[in-house]
C-alpha cells in the first residue's frame, strides 16, 4: 500500500515585504480663526421671553438676597433688568 504524500506546511513563513520610506511630515503653523467667525460665534440670539424668564430669576435672586423686603419689588426688577441687559443686550 502507498503511504499517501505529505502536503507543504501552510504555516512556512514567507519573506518580509519591503517596507517603504515614510515621507516626511510637513509642519504648517496653525491656522489662527478669523476675526469675522469670532464675531459670528460669540452672538446668541436672546428671543424677549428668554430675557423676560432671565430677568424674573436675577430679580427672585436679588430679592432673596435682600430678605425679600416689602415695597421693594420695583427696585429688584430694575435692578434685574439692567444686569441682564448689560449682559445680553437688547
Amino acid at each position: 500500500m502507498a503511504t499517501p504524500a505529505k502536503k507543504s506546511s501552510s504555516t512556512a513563513k514567507k519573506p518580509a515585504a519591503k517596507k517603504e520610506a515614510a515621507a516626511p511630515k510637513k509642519t504648517t503653523a496653525p491656522k489662527k480663526p478669523t476675526a469675522v467667525k469670532k464675531a459670528t460665534a460669540a452672538k446668541k440670539t436672546v428671543t424677549a421671553g428668554d430675557r423676560y424668564r432671565m430677568i424674573c430669576e436675577r430679580a427672585y435672586f436679588i430679592a432673596e438676597q435682600d430678605g425679600f423686603q416689602p415695597g421693594q419689588e420695583l427696585r429688584y426688577w430694575l435692578q434685574a433688568e439692567r444686569e441682564i441687559i448689560g449682559q445680553v443686550g437688547h
